[in-house]
């Protein structure tokens, strides 16, 4: 057996795989493999990834082959591969593009490679594929009725059968989206917007594009906008995110006012509408119903004839929506996010019905292209008071992790930190309410929470945004969708759990460029010996994954 000690790589039999964070050739390896290997845990010393189904589909629908990846292995790899690693490896990624549907005349065909025929014989018989397939043509392809394309795309990929969608769109009323002058659109997002479109094939017009906060998402979307050039809806998170993009719009497109609305119930659509997921998903409480007549405003996906539409924050996407994009399957689809992370686990309903992850840069070059802050992440670790100890033991486990988080010694250490960067613009951010009141009363500093008018919010954020505040207090309404480029440093005092997406989210709070290349403060308050401490090492791992590592302080040391 060939031993090289000098690789980081140990791969296992069961497609786990363990990289010494501490070798010199670590960060390599890490770039290497991260576009096809999930991070599971990542202590201080030894990370753990793994080769899954949709992280090697994501992988091959972006172009990968299943011999570079098993190549990435080998050349870090300490001990030679593991036989059905290697093989595993092939026979899963080939997967992706062994089914395509395609459309023929009026007809929506899935096509299998020849060879297949035993294949289709089998999903012809699959309990939950069945009844969404039509008439049998030939042995390897067989009719598909239009309404079924996006639910017959989820049960396949349940069953392990990714498909390559290749039926094309109906296209929507034509709209010229003219990019103003002024916008400088980096090569990175010409890129991406192009990998969505690929020339307005049919190999193209869905997907997700993957990149850091701060990084340009918005203006990745409006360069699709102008390569489809059609009647444009963009679903995204909240009131603030809508008035972001209504502000991107005019200022870096030549679209009208009179052309860019929010959708409100009983006004007239315009070409490009912005609407939130809470307003799409509103459910009226009197209905008893669970299709989508409870849902009165989902009508709006089909109200129009939009020639795209755009899901911002798609890790964020509301299962009621998962529902209607089944139906709406002839429209064009773009995603963007930072992660494609979900904490309900649904990463596969994203694959299936928005698309494979077409374009991913990782969060480690675009700072070291200067288009992103650098950022130092650090975990500050503090005791719970002797009284509080003792009531955290005597807790209910569904109560222990909010006295976690409400630790009031985070108080002072809080105020230590902003010490240590005093006058510099400062996010504080948290998940309980009461912790942040008692906050924003020792600081003196403001708190917007769900409750704010969005009025006030959009006062509070511009007066941040002017210098004329310094510091503010925000609940997990924080968490995305703010443009507050000249935060410097972020201190969260508390979280929802182990959220991976949350904390990324928080985190690119605080990478747009500073004015002078300045790096970012990112800073986590965790109770010591309590729930929040392995909550803390979860949160963390999409973030180590993309080569960030967290400095440990004892509460003193601050």
């Amino acid at each position: 057996m060939s031993f090289d000690a000098s690789n980081p790589l140990i791969v296992q039999a069961d497609r786990s795989v363990f990289l010494e964070a501490f070798n010199p050739r670590a960060e390599a390896a890490r770039a290497d493999i991260a576009s096809f290997a999930e991070l599971i845990s990542s202590p201080e010393h030894l990370h753990t990834y793994r080769v899954t189904p949709l992280s090697l589909w994501n992988a091959a629908s972006a172009g990968m082959t299943a011999g570079a990846m098993v190549d990435a292995l080998t050349r870090h790899a300490k001990f030679p591969l593991p036989s059905n690693v290697a093989t595993d490896i092939r026979e899963l990624a080939g997967r992706w593009g062994r089914l395509r549907l395609e459309r023929y005349d009026s007809m929506l065909l899935l096509i299998l490679m020849p060879g297949d025929e035993a294949l289709l014989t089998e999903l012809t018989r699959h309990k939950a594929v069945k009844p969404l397939l039509g008439e049998v043509l030939s042995p390897t392809v067989v009719t598909v009725p239009a309404a079924h394309r996006g639910v017959l795309k989820q049960e396949l990929i349940k069953a392990g059968w990714p498909v390559d969608d290749q039926a094309g769109y109906t296209d929507g009323d034509a709209l010229t989206v003219q990019l103003s002058d002024t916008l400088q659109v980096r090569e990175y997002q010409w890129e991406a917007a192009q990998a969505f479109y690929r020339t307005g094939s049919d190999k193209g017009g869905s997907g997700v594009v993957v990149l850091a906060p701060g990084a340009g998402k918005t203006v990745v979307g409006m360069v699709a906008m102008s390569l489809v050039g059609q009647r444009t809806l963009i679903l995204t998170t909240n009131r603030t995110s809508v008035n972001q993009w209504y502000r991107e719009l005019l200022g870096k497109t030549q679209l009208m006012p009179d052309d860019v609305s929010e959708y409100t119930p009983g006004t007239p659509l315009t070409p490009v509408t912005l609407c939130t997921y809470q307003m799409l998903t509103y459910r009226k409480r009197s209905s008893l119903s669970e299709d989508n007549s409870a849902y009165p405003h989902l009508a709006l996906i089909g109200a129009s004839e939009w020639g795209l539409i755009i899901y911002d924050e798609v890790h964020l996407l509301p299962a009621p929506v998962f529902r209607l994009t089944a139906e709406v399957q002839a429209r064009r689809r773009l995603g963007l996010t930072a992660t494609l992370i979900r904490e309900d686990g649904r990463e596969n309903d994203v694959f299936a019905l928005i698309g494979p992850k077409r374009y991913d840069q990782p969060w480690k070059t675009l700072e070291e292209q200067g288009w992103i802050a650098q950022a130092h992440c650090l975990e500050v670790r503090l005791r719970l008071p002797p009284a509080e100890r003792l009531t955290y033991a005597v807790a209910p486990d569904a109560d222990k992790h909010r006295i976690a988080a409400e630790n009031p010694a985070k108080r002072t250490v809080l105020q230590q930190v902003m010490a240590r960067h005093e006058g510099l613009p400062t996010l504080i951010i948290g998940q309980f309410l009461n912790q942040l009141e008692l906050i924003g009363a020792d600081l003196e500093a403001p708190v917007i929470t769900g409750k704010t008018p969005q009025r006030a919010r959009e006062d509070l954020f511009q007066a941040f945004r002017e210098g004329r505040l310094k510091t503010l207090i925000l609940s997990k309404v924080g968490n995305f969708a703010l443009d507050l480029p000249d935060a410097e440093v972020l201190i969260q005092v508390s979280g929802a759990f182990g959220s991976r997406q949350e904390e990324a989210q928080r985190l690119g709070r605080l990478l747009r460029p500073k004015a002078d290349a300045r790096a970012a403060h990112f800073y986590s308050l965790v109770t010591r010996e309590t729930s929040e401490e392995d909550f803390a090492h979860h949160r963390q791992l999409f973030l180590a994954a993309q080569g960030y590592s967290y400095r440990i302080l004892d509460e003193h040391e601050v």
